[in-house]
């Protein structure tokens, strides 16, 4: 299974390139959408969140024929890990990490305040065999 990782700026129009970047990637992989989404949000946290934002992020993309592993890495700098946070709803944010757990078989998160990984593997049923 071939990993693909590229380093974006901790810029908001990074977000988009990581997204088209995933996309092209992708192509029309069953678990495109789901794995697009993930970049968005796990994107727009590392430089939201942590000092990634004015710096840079890194994602890993990890497919294979029925599954898409993604990891996003940030430059950490944060007061707290990534968490699941359990917003109001009036809130504006604070739903991101949550959407991502919903959208991926599993999700794991590594590191400290010097940078934290967060990596979510998607999995889509294998393809049904056809008989003639």
């Amino acid at each position: 299974m071939p990993t693909h990782r590229r380093t974006f700026a901790g810029l908001p129009q990074e977000v988009s390139r990581a997204r088209r970047w995933t996309r092209d990637l992708l192509g029309a992989h069953p678990c495109a959408d789901d794995a697009l989404l993930i970049v968005t949000e796990l994107g727009t946290n590392a430089i939201t969140h942590t000092a990634s934002g004015g710096g840079d992020f890194l994602v890993a993309v990890t497919q294979a024929e029925t599954a898409v592993t993604i990891t996003v890495t940030d430059l950490g700098g944060a007061q707290t890990r990534p968490h699941v946070a359990h917003s109001d709803s009036g809130d504006v944010g604070g739903r991101g990490l949550a959407l991502v757990t919903m959208c991926a078989t599993r999700v794991s998160i590594r590191g400290d305040r010097g940078g934290h990984t967060v990596t979510a593997e998607l999995h889509s049923k294998a393809p049904e065999l056809r008989t003639c």
